[in-house]
């Protein structure tokens, strides 16, 4: 296998590369154990619409020189936008949150064929040293097994689950750094 290079993308970049990002979420999400990912053009509506849109979105990208991964995330400022979308904030996520901003991993995710090459640890590693200054969340599917797995290797905890507030998911198991 070739190498695999990671680079930064601008939010108009990022837009740019939307169709090549709608194929890579349709293919990390095929088969995935325990996840109910949405449909690649739900994807890419939320991707465009709502996560591209909010404040300190920052992306990375894997590519050798296809598209093999990416990772990207968004501050959320306790009481703005992004934390109205869910019913309730437990307590250990409010505190974890009080008075800060919360950087958000709203995704992570790695082409099948280029699976358990560490491209996600990679990913990972370089989407939070912009951004590892306060703490940081990431939603997981309870089902997601190599999810949970992979952000406990990079010592991540548990630290309670999130409900969204448009009722067609279930909640969501919040992971904290």
């Amino acid at each position: 296998m070739s190498t695999v290079f990671l680079r930064r993308l601008s939010r108009w970049q990022a837009e740019t590369e939307r169709t090549d990002i709608g194929d890579l979420y349709a293919d990390a999400h095929r088969d995935a154990p325990g996840v109910r990912p949405l449909e690649r053009d739900a994807f890419l509506r939320r991707f465009v619409d709502h996560d591209l849109q909010q404040t300190g979105f920052d992306m990375v990208v894997a590519g050798d020189p296809a598209l093999v991964g990416c990772a990207y995330g968004f501050r959320a400022d306790r009481g703005g936008r992004w934390w109205d979308t869910f019913t309730a904030v437990p307590t250990e996520i409010e505190e974890l949150s009080a008075a800060r901003q919360v950087f958000v991993v709203a995704a992570l995710m790695v082409a099948r064929h280029r699976r358990r090459a560490h491209v996600a640890t990679r990913l990972h590693k370089e989407l939070l040293s912009r951004n590892a200054t306060g703490p940081a969340i990431a939603l997981l599917q309870p089902g997601n097994t190599p999810a949970r797995a992979a952000y406990q290797s990079w010592g991540w905890n548990k630290a309670g689950q999130l409900t969204p507030r448009d009722g067609g998911e279930a909640p969501l198991e919040a992971w904290a750094r």
